[in-house]
């Protein structure tokens, strides 16, 4: 009988890609996985390290895990991912019944690692840079082990040559380092001949793609514009960018591709000038702005959503309100706001007495969400009468009678067919018939054939 694993992931569509990747090399070594943690023979948490609470999480759970090891002899637990890199050998001390603890450079070397700790016991090897021979972890992407067949994340980059003061991604992902065009393109065309019909492109800054391959230029837009052209694929999303690199390249690609979706997710994380200077970010808050009226010029029926970050280190109330004041002239669709969250290590950290009140912090935060919740609101009313190609998710979570999807601009859409349901992964024309800040509700009209990627789907009003 096959021994079996469980990944539990922590963080972002990077860590869940990674770990789709981590599973498909797990199978390919023989293993097979469970849903039920209690039962794994290996259990795999794959961490992140961007919030402050992230370190709780793993030693809460691997606390649970040591108790459920203690009546499983033989069990094994690894620890992978961004605090595993960043952490190093404290994961072992703070946790001995740990067996394996790996980093981001070296995910494909896990199941090796997993053999070893069996005979020689525990291992801890992070790497300080991404293995030179090259991380098998990404020939394992066409055979991932993803939730749903009709929906893939390709990650087109790995690292972050940036230095924002806040982000520690830079440390625990290292520099920036692009997969090879040709690679991209092949691995798409194989996930659409299996099915796939919507892909995501992921790198922590998806502008610069291709500049550490040319020397000269990025490739982000011609990769849109080779993506978009497969066969079978009919949308195509992607993040996220960086403000100051989005060009107008780009978003030509995006307005002329007709398999690319119309949805920009433009992270601001400020509205004050000064703050965004002390993020090291790159950009001014006029030039933000100036940069999404071109996207908005360009592409018809663009939706966008941001990132900010409330009560960054120094942050005065002068500070916030200009966030308020952007945040506003943006016109978001959705956002999502953050409270600070110093991480040991980033520029942003390093001085405490900065720090804003818990309780300043949080009266900020209730006025910025009612900001963008209006925003989001009147976005989403204006979408009231029209009938949009949707794609199905399946049930709802909270009334399975009810169906989910989500249009081309990534808002999400309940439906209640009047007869079976369709299948998850269909596509759908729905009427939109109620708007409210976080989602559409809407009556289905028919549902479709995959719709073409050679012409844009017309957005119709009745």
């Amino acid at each position: 009988m096959a021994r079996t694993f469980h990944i539990r992931t922590f963080g972002c569509q990077m860590n869940e890609h990674d770990s789709e990747r981590l599973a498909g090399l797990l199978v390919a070594d023989g293993l097979e996985p469970t849903d039920d943690v209690e039962a794994a023979d290996v259990v795999v948490l794959n961490t992140c390290c961007i919030r402050e609470n992230a370190d709780n999480k793993l030693y809460g759970h691997l606390g649970w895990l040591k108790s459920l090891q203690e009546r499983r002899p033989g069990m094994q637990i690894a620890v992978g991912g961004c605090l595993a890199q960043k952490d190093r050998d404290s994961v072992r001390r703070r946790a001995a019944h740990v067996d394996v603890v790996f980093g981001t450079h070296n995910l494909g070397r896990a199941p090796e690692l997993l053999r070893r700790a069996a005979v020689e016991g525990p291992v801890v090897e992070v790497l300080d840079a991404p293995d030179p021979a090259g991380d098998p972890a990404h020939s394992a992407a066409l055979t991932a082990v993803r939730d749903v067949p009709y929906l893939a994340w390709v990650t087109i980059q790995m690292g972050c040559d940036n230095s924002c003061a806040f982000c520690i991604v830079p440390q625990v992902r290292g520099p920036e380092v692009s997969r090879p065009f040709e690679v991209l393109v092949d691995e798409v065309t194989t996930l659409a001949a299996r099915g796939v019909t919507e892909v995501t492109l992921l790198g922590q800054n998806v502008n610069s793609y291709g500049r550490d391959l040319t020397r000269r230029r990025p490739l982000f837009a011609e990769l849109l514009r080779a993506v978009g052209a497969v066969d079978g694929i009919c949308r195509v999303r992607y993040t996220s960018p960086h403000p100051k690199d989005l060009r107008r390249e780009t978003i030509a690609a995006m307005a002329e591709t007709p398999a690319v979706c119309e949805h920009l997710h433009l992270p601001l994380q400020s509205g004050s000038n000064r703050v965004l200077s002390a993020m090291r970010r790159g950009y001014t808050a006029e030039r933000y702005l100036e940069r999404l009226a071109e996207a908005r010029a360009g592409i018809a029926d663009l939706a966008v959503t941001t990132d900010i970050i409330v009560g960054f280190p120094g942050e005065t109330e002068d500070d916030f309100t200009e966030t308020l004041e952007v945040a506003a002239a943006a016109e978001y669709d959705s956002a999502y706001t953050f409270i600070f969250s110093p991480r040991p290590g980033t520029r942003a950290a390093a001085d405490p007495e900065q720090f804003v009140a818990d309780d300043v912090v949080a009266e900020r935060f209730e006025r910025l969400r009612v900001v963008v919740e209006r925003s989001a609101l009147l976005k989403h009313e204006a979408r009231v009468g029209r009938t949009e190609d949707v794609m199905v998710e399946g049930p709802s979570k909270r009334d399975p009678a009810v169906v989910s999807g989500r249009t081309r601009q990534n808002k999400l859409v309940h439906f209640t067919p009047d007869g079976p349901a369709p299948r998850a992964g269909a596509y759908a024309r729905v009427l939109v018939t109620a708007a409210a800040p976080h989602h559409l509700r809407g009556n289905l009209v028919e549902v479709t054939a995959p719709p073409s990627t050679r012409t844009r789907i017309p957005v119709s009003v009745r």
